[in-house]
């Protein structure tokens, strides 16, 4: 007994897949919508940041009469001249950038092998640990007690009053502990260990070089940390040559404006001093947050992996 098999169809007949362009069109009004919400959404995110530029640099009477919106209006760079010619600010810069370089590989440092060590299931006392790393997110002495350790720690008026009380964030704890523990498995220590490396080894040539998402992640959440930080400096330092940047600014801001409060000259004396200030404001904004702008994109790339690949399931 024989079989016949039916023959196949043509091969022009055969249904082909729909190329890019196609699937792309396939629906046009929901590309439209959903191109022109993300435009939307790019421009809410863009512009206060494009405004606060060219207002540094526009008459702040025009601003305050809604006049500037799109390109600068009364150009002027006096707001820029005032910060800059005062010599705390350009010391100021330095001293954030010290404490930033700092502070950013001591708080990476002490998080990455204390995550280490605590994501290794045989370090005794492990889980100990960990629950008085989470006690101290939910209860705080407050900034009374902290003044009072700083203080006996004889470390008031200097750089480790401004890096060492917040060096180590639990919440980036424990996504370098699971980073750890889902990326760096244990049968890789024991092939490790059988080739004759120790722990000291193992976490410097292995681990480490395994975790560079989680690096840059850390790297960049407390780059911005330290370089916006002005409280602890403000409670810490009384020494003025040792201010970080943002405290300076704060003081030239408050500054400026306590002078046109306290103008008891002409009402034109006092408008050019509120005219000042507004500068002042829109200009320190744009001095502390180009640096971050200029760093952040060499680490976004590592960012969102380093958070995905560190956070909890």
């Amino acid at each position: 007994m024989t079989t016949t098999t039916a023959p196949l169809p043509p091969a022009s007949t055969l249904a082909k897949p729909r190329d890019g362009l196609a699937t792309r069109m396939a629906d046009p009004l929901f590309n439209i919508v959903t191109v022109g919400i993300l435009v939307i959404a790019v421009m809410m995110i863009i512009y206060p940041l494009y405004f606060i530029v060219i207002a540094s640099v526009s008459d702040p009477n025009l601003i305050a009469q809604g006049k500037v919106w799109l390109l600068p209006r009364g150009f002027t760079l006096e707001g820029y001249q005032t910060l800059f010619a005062n010599d705390a600010m350009l010391r100021g810069f330095g001293n954030s950038l010290l404490y930033t370089a700092v502070g950013t590989l001591v708080s990476v440092s002490v998080t990455l092998t204390t995550g280490y060590a605590l994501s290794r299931r045989d370090m005794p006392g492990r889980s100990l640990f960990m629950v008085l790393f989470v006690i101290t997110m939910f209860f705080d002495g407050g900034l009374i007690a902290r003044y009072l350790v700083v203080r006996d720690l004889g470390l008031l008026d200097t750089m480790w009053a401004v890096i060492l009380p917040g060096a180590v964030g639990v919440w980036n704890l424990i996504i370098a502990r699971t980073f750890f523990e889902t990326n760096v498995p244990a049968e890789l220590r024991e092939a490790a260990q059988i080739d004759g490396a120790d722990d000291f080894r193992f976490f410097f040539g292995i681990a480490l070089p395994l975790t560079k998402p989680l690096i840059a992640l850390m790297a960049m959440t407390h780059i911005v940390a330290y370089w916006n930080s002005y409280f602890d400096a403000m409670i810490y330092l009384n020494d003025e040559s040792m201010y970080p940047l943002q405290l300076v600014l704060r003081n030239v801001l408050v500054e400026s404006q306590a002078s046109a409060s306290l103008d008891t000259g002409s009402i034109d004396s006092y408008a050019a001093a509120q005219r000042l200030g507004e500068l002042i404001k829109y200009g320190m904004i744009v001095v502390s947050t180009v640096p971050l702008l200029i760093i952040f994109p060499f680490l976004q790339k590592y960012f969102v992996k380093g958070a995905t690949l560190g956070a909890l399931k």
